[in-house]
């Protein structure tokens, strides 16, 4: 492209690699993403606590908790795109193979632990029943995802979408480059939010609104989510966003410093957000029929998607802009959470399970039970974190290393 052969290569060299745990390679970590993958994995803990025992003033969060999902894949965009166009720039090519083994390496040990225990301890999972293991192994899960013959280990989910992603991104990347210009890249990415958008609104128009006008909420609510939102091919907003903030930092810095500075992306961000969460909020025909806000009605499903991943890419590019301001005000436990959140992620469910069958639901009511959940989730991600996260992403630093 364009926007990438021109871009001014000092500049490229000084801007720090991210890896997928929002660790600058110098060693020192980035304030500004650690409190957002904070915030999308406590929002996302958060949809899953029962609600029994969420403190009142949280009851209506929980309800949008599932919004975390969307930080997560704007920030997975944007700190694998900030790899992939470092790597390009300076070599002019991709090593897929250093690139899928890292992320072979990031993702794989602690996922496949998780699913190896949930097939052999059925006493783990947090439904009695599972989809079928090898659509787990192959990070296939989210299509043709009905909760209803199975919805154990669900949050996998997000994973498959991500995994799916990035088997296309570094091939992309490396055909782009230097091939395209910035208009071509910006005509892609509009393309492509303009045809999942025509995709969710065609699908909940024919299926999911047909099952709605019957009265048949139950069956709707299950169409919607296996395809509107759980596939791929519907659920790209986030993770584009993410990349596109990540080649406008990192091919033009310049521009993004006149264009997007913080006392423009702040209240613009807030805007789409604000935007994106009163389509949520209009329930349409689903209203006063106590469903879960994560079944959107069609103006949420379609639109509110892709403005909240801009609105979210927005606030994310004036957080690492006022980095110099946000780490000398750093979130108390933000780099705790961020270092524990994909054990988190994998575990929270089951351990809300695992607690409930040990000191029983009904002494897990209100402040009690919402310390006691979040302190057994912690330790048991720290516990995956420190015997399974950190052993191979050093195995994985040692290799690259020899490699060098």
């Amino acid at each position: 492209m364009t926007m990438l052969a021109t871009t001014n290569n000092s500049h490229a060299a000084n801007v720090p690699l991210l890896s997928h745990t929002g660790v600058v390679t110098t060693g020192t970590r980035m304030v500004g993403p650690d409190i957002l993958r904070s915030l999308a994995i406590l929002l996302v803990m958060l949809v899953h606590l029962p609600l029994n025992a969420t403190p009142g003033t949280l009851v209506t969060v929980r309800e949008y908790g599932w919004l975390g999902v969307d930080i997560f894949f704007v920030l997975s965009g944007y700190l694998i795109g900030t790899q992939l166009f470092k790597e390009v720039t300076r070599t002019g090519a991709v090593d897929f193979k250093s690139f899928y083994l890292r992320r072979a390496f990031r993702i794989f040990p602690a996922f496949f632990v998780v699913l190896g225990l949930y097939a052999l301890v059925p006493v783990l999972r947090d439904n009695s029943a599972m989809q079928p293991l090898w659509k787990f192994a192959t990070f296939t899960v989210n299509l043709g995802f009905d909760p209803r013959e199975g919805n154990a280990f669900s949050q996998a989910w997000t994973l498959a979408v991500e995994e799916q992603f990035y088997l296309v991104l570094p091939l992309l990347v490396l055909l782009l480059y230097k091939r395209v210009g910035t208009g071509w890249v910006l005509a892609l990415a509009g393309l492509l939010t303009l045809a999942g958008i025509g995709l969710r609104y065609v699908i909940w128009d024919m299926q999911v609104g047909t099952l709605v006008t019957e009265g048949q909420l139950r069956p709707a609510f299950a169409t919607y989510l296996r395809d509107i939102y759980y596939p791929t091919y519907t659920r790209l907003d986030g993770l584009l966003f993410g990349v596109l903030l990540a080649a406008a930092r990192f091919f033009k810095p310049e521009l993004c410093r006149q264009y997007l500075p913080p006392k423009l992306t702040i209240p613009s961000g807030l805007i789409f957000v604000i935007t994106a969460l009163i389509c949520f909020v209009d329930r349409g025909p689903l209203a006063g029929q106590g469903i879960f806000p994560v079944f959107q009605a069609q103006l949420g499903a379609v639109a509110g998607f892709p403005l909240i991943s801009i609105g979210i890419a927005l606030l994310f590019c004036a957080m690492l802009d006022l980095e110099h301001v946000l780490s000398r005000w750093p979130v108390p436990g933000a780099a705790l959470v961020a270092t524990l959140s994909y054990s988190l992620y994998l575990t929270h469910k089951s351990v809300f399970h695992v607690t409930r069958l040990v000191v029983g639901e009904e002494n897990l009511q209100g402040t009690f039970g919402f310390f006691a959940y979040l302190i057994a989730s912690f330790v048991v991600a720290a516990v995956l974190w420190l015997f399974v996260e950190r052993t191979f992403l050093h195995l994985r630093d040692k290799m690259q290393s020899s490699l060098n």
